[in-house]
């Protein structure tokens, strides 16, 4: 008999990510989102939880699914269609699906803007404050040029960033935002951040960065948001002695 099942892995990652308590948009429905027959057999992680990554995880054995992004977006949706689809998939092939959006994306051990952070050398880390709840970005120090915190980030995240070049050509004060987070620029700014790394951006954000004087790094908002993913995975992996594995599935955005 297997030693944990998977409303065990549930009810920790419910208790470590707040999942309760971390406010978010409804329609991300944080927490489980289909539930198996409660077999832990292995876990996969993913970015997005479509038809790919979940035939992916069918395919791996694994009966428990992680990901940031879950499969009820679009609101209120009837079981036909493509959101039919994926949750026969899911419930052909015994397969758990559990999302972690904002709690993610906040959690100062397996999220991803504190991972990548951390992954990328920033130092003195602290909460990117600001009127958001829940603070998602952070802010920290490091001494490189922009050049070599490009490559710091390629080497990271294995994508080559798109960067509006208008701050200093040496790096000191960071703030980073995963995702679409460049609505966070302006705390960025008036919290001192001569860099702001994020996702993605709108086209005006490149003329608030022009004017502000601010290096703007967009790292792609699929790409920075896998560490979050595969931190958390790893983490339940190791505390429920389980393997897991990452289904990449990149958008390119």
């Amino acid at each position: 008999m297997a030693k944990y099942c998977v409303n065990d892995v549930v009810s920790y990652a419910d208790d470590l990510l707040r999942i309760r308590t971390i406010p978010d948009d409804p329609r991300a429905l944080n927490g489980l989102q289909v539930e198996n027959s409660g077999r832990l057999s292995g876990i996969v992680a993913a970015v997005d939880a479509c038809q790919t990554t979940i035939e992916a995880a069918v395919a791996s054995g694994s009966s428990l699914m992680v990901v940031h992004h879950g499969i009820f977006w679009g609101g209120l949706e009837s079981l036909t269609g493509r959101h039919g689809r994926r949750v026969r998939a899911l419930v052909r092939g015994d397969v758990a699906l559990y999302a972690a959006h904002l709690p993610l994306d906040c959690h100062p051990e397996v999220g991803n803007n504190w991972v990548l952070a951390r992954e990328l050398g920033i130092r003195a880390l602290a909460p990117l404050d600001g009127a958001r709840s829940p603070v998602i970005g952070v802010r920290g120090h490091l001494e490189l040029t922009r050049e070599e915190l490009v490559s710091r980030i390629t080497a990271v995240l294995g994508t080559e960033p798109r960067v509006v070049a208008a701050g200093p050509l040496d790096v000191r004060n960071v703030a980073l935002v995963t995702g679409a987070g460049v609505s966070e620029l302006p705390l960025a700014r008036a919290g001192g951040a001569d860099t702001f790394i994020t996702g993605e951006a709108p086209h005006h954000a490149f003329i608030d960065a022009e004017e502000w004087g601010i290096n703007l790094v967009l790292a792609g908002h699929y790409a920075t948001e896998t560490v979050g993913v595969k931190a958390l995975a790893g983490h339940l992996s190791r505390r429920f002695e389980v393997d897991w594995q990452f289904v990449d599935h990149p958008t390119g955005l």
